[in-house]
């Protein structure tokens, strides 16, 4: 076991991700038939020999919490260790969201306190990866750094984003010696290539005295009020690492849709689930039946589904059904999802147990796809 602990910090709803956010956070947003994002997030620590795993929770938590439980399903349920769930501290100013990742922590001082690993990994919990920290947990005590950023080369799939989002957008200026050299926050147009990935390794007692610090000048911003001073003075040695695996992040509904079409494609699954495996909450479930009039096509299809429609270029979670005479051509129907007779569906996204009455007909654009909110029926 790693001398490592994780602090999950789990992103506020964002208006960007409209009805998929309105009842649950970002983190608890189904992907890919059977996972939440958070899945991805605490299987790259598991996989990693991390076992003291802090999931910071804000607002509209209830379902992360329900998801996650003891941590059983992740072996985070040992007896020293585990797995915590660190809810808001409610109040009449506090509405259950923090102003940022230092006042979340700053509110879960105790949980670091009484922590025992050397090392915090930080981290967001809005993006796809499956990867193993060891090699960054490796390059960050050889080279003796005093944080280490985890950065991927910027491309157009990796950098779409939201203009009304919340989230801070940074990239990094690395030299050759992977020497963070400088940092831009949600620049308009970025003058280095390397996008931060919001996961950053720091010895656990050097980030409580930093926190502390700056929140009590009266500053609240990783970014612009931590690791731009620093970088810029030279005080502390921040190094930086690149990821070079699968990544998206989970910003918009374009990015959540595109995110599940690219799934579809093999060198996709391969590279996200062939090598470190993707833990979830189990449930026993039926496989699916194919009926006479089934056709599908180029389609991820979890356990539990009944289909007697035609389905191409789709995900579906379980326990959906699709009746005889449906079409569904680049949708993404979550669990318990109910398409009655002759329906045809195109680039739509339902939430769980939507059900679309018979005749009916929806047709989004790929690039907007119509998204239908949780329990509702058309």
């Amino acid at each position: 076991m790693n001398d490592v602990m994780g602090i999950v910090y789990t992103s506020k709803d964002d208006l960007t991700l409209r009805e998929l956010t309105s009842q649950r956070a970002v983190a608890a947003i189904p992907v890919a038939g059977r996972y939440r994002i958070i899945d991805f997030t605490l299987s790259s620590l598991v996989n990693s020999n991390i076992r003291n795993v802090g999931i910071i929770a804000q607002k509209n938590y209830h379902s992360l919490m329900d998801h996650l439980g003891s941590g059983k399903d992740w072996d985070l349920h040992t007896r020293n260790n585990g797995l915590f769930i660190l809810p808001p501290f409610l109040t009449r100013e506090n509405g259950g969201e923090y102003n940022g990742v230092l006042d979340a922590l700053r509110a879960n001082f105790d949980y670091l306190r009484r922590s025992r690993q050397e090392y915090v990994i930080l981290t967001n919990s809005d993006y796809i990866m499956n990867t193993s920290f060891e090699p960054m947990i490796q390059q960050h005590i050889k080279s003796g750094a005093d944080i280490t950023l985890m950065y991927k080369k910027a491309t157009p799939e990796i950098t779409e984003f939201s203009s009304s989002s919340k989230n801070n957008h940074c990239f990094l200026n690395v030299d050759v010696n992977n020497v963070v050299k400088d940092i831009e926050i949600n620049p308009n147009a970025a003058s280095y290539d390397n996008l931060y990935l919001n996961v950053m390794m720091i010895k656990r007692t050097m980030l409580i005295y930093i926190v502390d610090q700056v929140i009590s000048h009266g500053s609240h911003d990783l970014y612009a009020d931590v690791l731009r001073p620093f970088i810029n003075s030279g005080a502390l040695k921040i190094m930086a690492f690149e990821e070079k695996g699968y990544y998206r992040r989970i910003e918009t509904i374009r990015g959540y849709f595109n995110f599940n079409m690219d799934l579809l494609k093999p060198g996709v699954r391969n590279e996200l689930f062939g090598s470190n495996p993707v833990y979830t909450k189990t449930r026993d479930s039926v496989p699916t039946i194919y009926r006479g009039n089934a056709k599908v096509k180029n389609s991820l299809i979890a356990d539990g589904c009944v289909i007697d429609g035609e389905v191409e270029n789709c995900v579906l979670f379980r326990g959906v059904n699709v009746a005889k005479g449906a079409k569904l051509k680049n949708c993404v129907i979550m669990q318990d999802g109910y398409i009655e007779d002759d329906v045809e569906l195109e680039n739509v996204i339902f939430d769980k147990a939507v059900t679309i009455r018979s005749h009916s007909r929806l047709i989004g654009q790929k690039q907007y796809p119509i998204v239908i909110g949780k329990n509702i029926t058309l």
